[in-house]
């Protein structure tokens, strides 16, 4: 027997006979692990957002591990019904199909690896708003390839796990149910900064999307144009984060033109209100 022979008397021991392959456990388990992804995925997020809102994110975060959970089980149940499991053969069949998905499907293998690390170190939560690669938003969905991500303007951005390799991800609130936010006043130099300062504290402590439990600051630096000042306070829910910071800077205005107190004409830089500085 030569050479060719015992290649393809080795391959052929790897796969079963087709008569011995049960097609109908293949199918049922495949439906199986389809239905519990379906459903975490369509049930989960319906439960969260109706439930309490500290469980939010906390219910939200349990759809990437169930979908992990059930691709899972599913490979690891087909795997001996297909192949015929030896140690040997598992060698086999492992360094050839490293191989040729390393050549064909490098990107694509990377972003499902950065899928699994997201899954256990969690850089990323549904639920979590986060910025990469310069897009902001909010985490709707965390697949076994990409997340989806929603941003202020309504739009759905798809980001390939891979990203985790190759950038920062900055996450806003990093799972906790609510954010910093920054709301930035420009003025002129003539106005007393202790007055300013209180005044515009006293404009977020009363705003109705104020989280009380969390601290208000209100930081201020001298530029040459006048003064810059940035008040940082938590809404109550994270959704609400540019409603926050609209109705600080209406409010903050108004309380402002009451006392004569005028704003700089200066060109702002401009910065994500609901980043935390």
């Amino acid at each position: 027997m030569d050479d060719s022979d015992k290649t393809k008397e080795q391959a052929a021991k790897l796969i079963n006979d087709l008569q011995d392959i049960n097609f109908v456990k293949i199918v049922v388990i495949l439906f199986a692990a389809w239905l519990i992804i379906f459903l975490a995925q369509k049930l989960l997020p319906i439960l969260a957002r109706n439930g309490p809102s500290k469980l939010r994110l906390t219910i939200l975060n349990v759809v990437p591990i169930v979908r992990l959970l059930a691709v899972s089980f599913a490979i690891l149940r087909i795997f001996p019904i297909v192949f015929n499991v030896t140690f040997q053969n598992f060698l086999v069949i492992a360094g050839g199909a490293s191989v040729a998905i390393g050549f064909a499907f490098k990107d694509y293998v990377s972003s499902l690896i950065a899928g699994v690390v997201a899954t256990f170190e969690r850089p990323y939560r549904p639920g979590d708003w986060v910025e990469i690669d310069g897009d902001y938003g909010e985490v709707k969905v965390v697949g076994m390839r990409a997340l989806s991500l929603v941003t202020p303007s309504d739009d759905v951005i798809t980001i390939p796990h891979k990203k985790l390799w190759e950038q920062n991800i900055s996450n806003s609130n990093d799972g906790q149910r609510t954010l910093m936010c920054v709301t930035h006043f420009y003025l002129t130099p003539d106005h007393s900064p202790a007055l300013v300062r209180d005044l515009l504290r006293v404009v977020a402590m009363t705003s109705a999307y104020l989280e009380y439990d969390k601290p208000v600051l209100v930081m201020l630096e001298n530029q040459p144009w006048g003064t810059h000042y940035k008040v940082k306070a938590y809404p109550f829910d994270m959704r609400d984060q540019f409603a926050f910071v609209s109705d600080i800077t209406v409010r903050g205005k108004a309380a402002l033109a009451e006392l004569g107190i005028e704003e700089a004409a200066v060109l702002a830089p401009l910065e994500n209100a609901s980043r935390t500085l």
